[in-house]
């Protein structure tokens, strides 16, 4: 038993921990790809690295290239970075300019500490100009790296340094720092002391790292007596970390003083403080103090800045006896945020010491800036002057300027809003989402189409708020002037202007002027006219193309063209140009400057004599080249004597008379054509009118006579001419060509005759059938329409000898009294005995097969009578006739037999038509048809009144006893098959008169049909009355004899 199908249903199939993998890693993949991709709107931040002091021209980096950024069909335009960059238009590749990039002068960097980063920001613009869409912002950041471009130096060429007498070997002396403004490893590096011989063993350099920098320290490496020698000059030199490295030296002049033991120590070690902006000056902001335990001026203090930049010193004061800082110049936080420098404390000691610490003053905001709004020109967009030219056909949201709000100030104080003021259709769009709240970047855009013809001058208002307290604001404007597109095409007072201008004109003539009108302005506004002709056009006219004037450079000749179709283009000088067309079509005007042409020099007509009057014999065509009435002619017989009339409208030449070639066979005439021009202008052909020839008389035979014939002798071997057909024609050209041809008499194709000479060629070798009279019909046609003909008999009488003349000649009278469609070839007794022949052999098969038939039926009969001894069943009457057909209704009621499918019987023929039947199947063919040259002579039988009744004859003179069947035999039944089987054709034998003559109107091959006595029906009739007892020897004999005939 079959397991059921189970549903199919498709599941799927259960991932694996590879698939994991991989479907993880696409998704990564995938998600990369979109974060590299640069969003429309909103700012992609870029960042590339490049050293300071690049040479022009150095790339930095491409959009394209580096971020994927398109490089066909978009422009690039650096919106900030000027004058350090520079941008491809098409690649987007950065560059540096002729304006070096110093990360030492760079804004931007100068108040940031030793190892900060310093970067250049710029902003790059990228706009699609296939689409003409708005703009993208890409704002982006350089990191300047530092070369070593600068030397480090030390503050003053000489260093002092005061050392008391009695210090300590070992002692340690700090020297003052050198500068570099390079920074990390192209920064200040190393420190080297050179000593004089005297003072090579006293002093050595110790450089110390004090808060990531490296402090020189001179250290006492022996004992100083200042009675001995109270100053010493060495050199220090300091070096950069650089390559190739940058040095410098100063002069370190050191002083010996007197003893001053201790130290002054600040309190803090770092002091912090901030200061509001726009403090007033004196203001204080901090105090230092240090302690000195010493006395007197040892413990007298002053303070000094060290190592503080110029900015600091310029704000700032420092009170060198109370450390108090106070200030003393404008404090602006935009400008620097923070100041970091160190105080030194000193005392007055002879050997005065000293300390240093680290003051750190935050410059805190105050809302003193108001936001700044920059409006610049963005993409295509150039601004000048404080306005911004855009046409009239850009689409919505299309960016006209980048409008960059910012506010010096921080926190709150710097968040901006900002709008635009008034009904302007301008909007603000947020450029970059990178931007901070004190610096924002804006699109300004178009809200809805423009129109110059509306508005021709707008004047934006920008407002921008801070968020302050009391807020400040700032307004700043922009006029945007609707520059005009050519968006109006030319357009001309008429599209299709036409003229009618008259033919041999000359040159230079004006046609017409056209003009068209532009709704545009300016340059836009101005036409500049064309033509635009076919080919076949060119150089016939000619348009000015400023007034629009059409003039005619050739003369114009209407029979070669009258009508003439161009374009008119005017086009105005905007920017793309537009076009406007208009048709003109010029008629060019007849005059009558053309004489009627005949088409022909001569013309020469000929027609057939005989012909009725007023039949046209010719037509003539005849032209005019002009138009109108100066084309309409008129037509007249010249010489007008009356035989021939002329039709002006179709130009047909009728005959007043009916021709006869034998009187006059040609005639000769002229014709004038006048045309209806004022003045008219005629034209005159001659017309020359040949009668022709009828074709009226058929060819006539010259040889051989109809009576006469030809001897061929039976070895005549084929292919020899036997005979040759002479005829004439008195009619000439054509009707005189004749050609031949046998239409009878031909059965075998024993002959042939040449369609040109008329020569007869034996075609077959000779055979037995063949001897005897031949006649062929020859006709002779000529070739006139219609054709004529006549008609040549052509005997060839085939034997050994011309021994029976008097038998040939009656031949020869036979033929010619025969009709023409009855074929005379041959001996006709030769075909009779082979029929006969023939009829004998079918006799002689018929009787063997008779016999054959009675052998087997008295064989079975007598088989049949020994079973019915022993089954017969006595009394039982048979009271049917055997012999009479059965009837339908009696069939139908048979029991005990099974029915057989018989197809349907056919309906009873009636007397009329049994007997035609009859007559047709009587006809039979003399000659043996199977022989298929054998003449074609049918001859019907012929019954004389006289015909015995054949049946009665057999009923009374059977040599055979006469047999009574009873129903069971099989044979009684066969033989009334046999007798009512026999068709209508077998129940006759028919004998005919082959001896007889035929009449006058009949040769010896013609025969008449004598009546037949005998209908077919009565002849079944005859053949049924005989009944059982008719002799099977006389059916037999019947159906051979009708067989045979």
């Amino acid at each position: 038993m079959e397991k059921p199908e189970e549903p199919r249903t498709r599941r799927s199939p259960q991932p694996t921990p590879v698939q994991h993998r991989m479907t993880w890693l696409a998704a990564c993949l995938g998600l990369w790809l979109f974060l590299q991709l640069p969003i429309l709107g909103a700012g992609t931040r870029v960042v590339y690295k490049v050293q300071e002091e690049q040479p022009p021209n150095t790339l930095i980096g491409s959009l394209a290239a580096d971020y994927g950024f398109p490089d066909v069909g978009h422009l690039y335009k650096l919106e900030v970075g000027a004058p350090y960059l520079r941008v491809d238009g098409k690649t987007g590749d950065i560059y540096t300019t002729e304006t070096s990039i110093d990360r030492e002068s760079l804004r931007e960097c100068q108040s940031q500490f030793p190892g900060d980063r310093c970067f250049l920001e710029f902003e790059v613009s990228i706009t699609d100009l296939k689409m003409n869409s708005s703009p993208r912002l890409l704002e982006g950041q350089i990191e300047v790296l530092d070369i070593n471009d600068n030397t480090p130096n030390f503050a003053s060429p000489v260093i002092t340094l005061a050392i008391p007498e009695n210090t300590n070997i070992g002692a340690l002396f700090p020297i003052p720092l050198a500068m570099d403004r390079d920074a990390g490893a192209n920064g200040v590096a190393s420190y080297e002391l050179l000593a004089g011989p005297e003072a090579q063993e006293l002093f050595g350099l110790q450089v110390a790292e004090d808060q990531d920098e490296k402090q020189p320290q001179l250290i006492v490496m022996g004992n100083l007596d200042r009675e001995q020698w109270d100053s010493y000059d060495l050199t220090i030199k300091v070096q950069d970390g650089g390559s190739p490295p940058r040095a410098s030296s100063a002069l370190l002049r050191i002083t010996i003083l007197d003893m001053n033991d201790n130290t002054p120590k600040f309190e803090k070690a770092l002091y912090e403080a901030e200061l509001s902006e726009n403090s007033p000056v004196g203001h204080s902001v901090l105090q230092v103090k240090a302690n000195d335990s010493d006395q007197g001026a040892n413990a007298e203090i002053d303070y000094s800045f060290h190592q503080a930049t110029d900015m600091v010193r310029r704000l700032l004061r420092l009170d060198r006896a109370t450390g108090l800082i106070t200030v003393q110049g404008p404090i602006d936080r935009e400008d620097i945020n923070i100041l970091k420098f160190s105080v030194l404390a000193k005392d007055k000691g002879a050997n005065p010491k000293s300390a240093r610490t680290q003051v750190v003053v935050t410059v805190k905001d105050m809302n003193d800036n108001a936001p700044s709004i920059e409006i610049r020109g963005i993409g295509l967009v150039t601004h000048q002057d404080g306005m911004a030219n855009i046409s009239e056909d850009v689409p919505v949201e299309t960016a006209v300027a980048l409008v960059q709000v910012s506010d010096r100030d921080e926190g709150e104080n710097a968040v901006v809003t900002c709008v635009v003021a008034g009904d302007v259709p301008f909007q603000l769009r947020q450029a970059s989402e990178t931007g901070s709240d004190s610096k924002k970047k804006y699109f300004l855009q178009t809200t809805t189409p423009l129109d110059y013809e509306a508005v021709k001058e707008y004047t934006i208002e920008i407002v921008a708020v801070d968020s302050g307290n009391p807020p400040l604001s700032s307004t700043n404007s922009l006029k945007v002037q609707v520059v005009d597109v050519n968006d109006n095409a030319p357009v001309f007072s008429q599209s299709l202007t036409e003229v009618a201008f008259p033919e041999n004109n000359a040159p230079d003539d004006l046609v017409v002027e056209v003009s068209a009108s532009d709704a545009d302005s300016g340059s836009n506004a101005k036409l500049v006219y064309s033509l635009v002709m076919d080919p076949s056009s060119k150089g016939v006219f000619s348009i000015d193309p400023d007034s629009g004037e059409i003039r005619v450079k050739t003369v114009l000749d209407r029979e070669q063209r009258e009508r003439y179709e161009f374009l008119v283009v005017a086009a105005d000088k905007g920017s793309p140009s537009l076009k406007g067309t208009a048709s003109v079509a010029i008629n060019v005007v007849d005059r009558n400057d053309n004489d009627p042409k005949f088409m022909l020099s001569s013309y020469n007509f000929s027609v057939m004599e005989n012909m009725p009057p007023l039949s046209p014999v010719g037509m003539v065509t005849v032209i005019d080249a002009d138009k109108g009435n100066n084309a309409r002619i008129q037509l007249s017989v010249e010489q007008d004597n009356g035989d021939f009339v002329i039709q002006n409208g179709t130009g047909t030449i009728l005959s007043s008379i009916s021709f006869d070639r034998e009187q006059q066979s040609t005639y000769t005439f002229r014709l004038k054509a006048v045309d209806g021009g004022d003045p008219p202008r005629s034209a005159y052909v001659g017309v020359t009118i040949n009668v022709l020839d009828e074709n009226d008389n058929a060819p006539f035979i010259t040889s051989p006579s109809n009576a006469s014939y030809k001897h061929i002798l039976p070895h005549t071997s084929p292919g020899q001419q036997v005979s040759k057909v002479k005829a004439e024609d008195i009619d000439s050209g054509v009707n005189a060509e004749l050609t031949y041809s046998i239409t009878g008499g031909n059965p075998f194709e024993l002959f042939q005759i040449s369609s040109q000479s008329g020569d007869i060629t034996l075609e077959k070798e000779i055979l037995r059938k063949h001897h005897g009279l031949h006649r062929l019909v020859v006709r002779v046609n000529d070739r006139g329409k219609p054709s004529r003909h006549g008609t040549a008999l052509v005997h060839f009488y085939i034997n050994e000898t011309l021994a029976n003349r008097t038998l040939l000649e009656t031949l020869l009278g036979h033929s010619l009294d025969t009709p023409l469609d009855i074929d005379i070839a041959g001996d006709p007794e030769y075909e009779r005995g082979k029929q006969r022949s023939n009829i004998l052999f079918g006799v002689i098969a018929g009787i063997v097969a008779v016999t054959l038939v009675i052998v087997l039926v008295v064989l079975v009969r007598y088989c049949r009578q020994r079973e019915a001894k022993s089954g017969y069943q006595a009394g039982k009457k048979e009271t049917k006739d055997l012999y009479a057909p059965k009837q339908g209704n009696k069939s139908s009621k048979s029991k005990g037999k099974v029915k057989k499918s018989k197809s349907p019987k056919p309906p009873k023929p009636s007397e009329d038509e049994e007997e035609t039947g009859l007559q047709k199947s009587l006809k039979f063919n003399l000659m043996n048809d199977s022989v298929s040259d054998s003449p074609r002579i049918h001859l019907p039988l012929n019954y004389p009144p006289g015909s015995p009744d054949l049946g009665r004859h057999y009923r009374s003179n059977s040599p055979l006893p006469s047999i009574q069947l009873q129903p069971q035999s099989p044979s009684a039944s066969k033989k009334h098959q046999v007798v009512q089987d026999l068709p209508a054709t077998n129940t006759f034998v028919g004998t005919g008169d082959n001896n007889s003559t035929g009449s006058e109107q009949y040769s010896d091959y013609s025969y008449r049909t004598n009546p037949q006595k005998y209908t077919n029906k009565q002849i079944i009739n005859m053949l049924n009355s005989t009944g059982a007892s008719a002799d099977p020897w006389g059916i037999l004999l019947f159906t051979s004899l009708h067989s045979e005939n």
